[in-house]
């Protein structure tokens, strides 16, 4: 019998259990044995003695009054309290008279399922084991031997335990095969209904700055700070790098002495191409360094839609955009900005458009001539709100205006707005806008006109919308998504305030 403490002895090193969950795994094994010879009907129950390794097997039976008619199926698992005292004296309802049963004698078909309650327990401790060794790890690399490929899908060994790297994980046009070594970084550790997995990638935006701090120690040091990482993996990734210490160039770190560092990192991803980005606070100079090599003349933002408009040369277009747009698409990942690329020749297309266009507006709406209308577009001024905003001592500033006229432009602004507010108002009612929607920020008045006039009336039914559905409902142009969906949020708050009530901790209980 001491072979048997020996044998769980040997599992629990092999499989870096405790050796307690094998011996278990036995007493459970021989119980279901237990269980086939006398039937499954019984309370049979193993033990095996910890120190010699002795089998013992036993029958419970539960001390009840009398039977109970609607569960026949348990009165071979309960005895009668007379019968009970027979056995035992002082026996007492709710005990177990517990019966000593002969040794098991092993048939195959017992021994059979012995053996796979025990595989399957060991493993599922082993599962156990790796899950809490690896949940900690996400965010690391680690490298192991490919065990498994199924339809692109790869198992991994670690060694302590097994990882998943799926098809999608990969780099494209990668295959593994078997023994393969694969380096990979683990992004997921989770518990699923096969049991704890661990998920590998290696297209992830991490496992590149992951890479990098491998093979530069001043990255490891903290010297050299990686701010933002884009990828189109396989084929083009952009880093942006920035050096905590003056004297040391971060571009220059990271290549390395004849490219050796980022070439490390090039070989192990198959030949993706990387560009090495200074990083900087200032935005506009960051997007012209993320769309290197391409040339721009200049940079226009819009930080409240974070939009960037790009202007290049003619020659440049093509180089700025990228094959199939990667390189704008790179660097709009890496700024976290929107970037429209155009030519010279179209953004003076556009700004001759807008300049007639604010400028009919201006004529229009304040009754000036087009020299000070024209005046007011090259100042910065698209629409009537943003010169009622203006001081009358900024807009006196500008060249050929003094306080008078400053003070005469505001009034006549401010005269229109008003109008505008009466005619918004009588139109908004007659449609049958509520006030709410009528008051939402971010919408203006004939934005909230055109909504209503395709029957979005209610903040229920601002609420309802996608962004994309609100953003063609009054021209994709005139919002962002980002726009978008805060205005629907907002428009969404009140339903969450009628499903939850607080109570009297002060917390919010919801009543779904």
């Amino acid at each position: 019998m001491q072979e048997l403490i020996q044998v769980a002895d040997a599992v629990a090193r092999e499989k870096n259990i405790d050796r307690e969950i094998v011996v278990s795994a036995m007493e459970e094994a021989i119980q279901k044995a237990g269980c086939s010879k006398y039937g499954y009907d019984h309370d049979i129950r193993a033990q095996i003695d910890r120190s010699t390794g002795e089998i013992s097997l036993f029958r419970y039976r539960n001390v009840v009054e009398e039977f109970n008619p609607e569960t026949p199926e348990l009165e071979t698992q309960q005895i009668l309290l007379k019968q009970a005292k027979k056995i035992k004296s002082d026996v007492q309802l709710g005990e177990h008279i517990i019966d000593k049963l002969p040794p098991l004698d092993f048939g195959r078909i017992a021994a059979q399922t012995a053996k796979q309650v025990i595989f399957q327990k060991v493993r599922d401790a082993e599962r156990e084991r790796q899950f809490e060794e690896y949940k900690d790890r996400i965010g690391e690399i680690v490298s192991g031997t490919v065990k498994r490929v199924e339809y692109g899908n790869v198992t991994v060994d670690l060694g302590r335990g097994e990882a998943f790297l799926r098809r999608n994980d990969a780099l494209p046009r990668e295959h593994f095969k078997n023994g393969e070594r694969v380096r990979a970084y683990i992004y997921d550790v989770r518990q699923e209904a096969r049991g704890p997995q661990v998920f590998l990638s290696r297209t992830h935006a991490d496992f590149l700055a992951k890479l990098f701090r491998q093979e530069v120690p001043e990255i490891y040091d903290g010297i050299i700070e990686i701010k933002a990482v884009a990828r189109d993996p396989g084929s083009r990734a952009k880093i942006a790098v920035i050096s905590n210490d003056s004297s040391i160039d971060p571009v220059g770190a990271c290549v390395g002495m004849r490219g050796s560092r980022v070439q490390a990192v090039v070989g192990e991803l198959q030949g993706e191409k990387i560009d090495i980005i200074p990083w900087t606070q200032d935005t506009a100079t960051f997007v012209v360094n993320a769309l290197a090599p391409a040339e721009v003349t200049k940079v226009v933002m819009d930080e409240d839609s974070r939009r960037l408009d790009v202007v290049v040369p003619d020659d440049q277009l093509s180089l700025a955009i990228g094959r199939r747009g990667q390189n704008v698409r790179l660097a709009t990942q890496l700024s976290g900005w929107n970037i429209d690329i155009m030519t010279e020749a179209e953004e003076s297309e556009r700004r001759q458009t807008e300049l007639k266009t604010c400028s009919a507006l201006f004529i229009e709406a304040m009754d000036v001539d087009e020299v000070i209308a024209h005046l007011l577009v090259v100042e910065g001024f698209s629409s009537i709100e943003d010169i009622v905003e203006t001081s009358n001592e900024e807009l006196g500033r500008i060249e050929g205006f003094d306080i008078d006229v400053a003070t005469e432009l505001k009034n006549r602004a401010a005269s229109f707005l008003k109008i505008k507010k009466v005619a918004f108002e009588k139109r908004a009612a007659e449609i049958g806008i509520s006030k709410e929607l009528a008051d939402v920020k971010g919408l203006t008045q004939d934005m909230i006109l055109s909504l209503g006039e395709k029957n979005i009336k209610k903040m229920d039914d601002l609420g309802d919308l996608a962004s994309d559905e609100l953003r063609e409902l009054v021209g994709d142009d005139k919002l962002s998504e980002s726009q978008a969906n805060e205005i629907i949020m907002a428009a969404r708050a009140s339903w969450f305030q009628d499903d939850d009530k607080i109570d009297d901790n002060n917390t919010i209980v919801s009543n779904g």
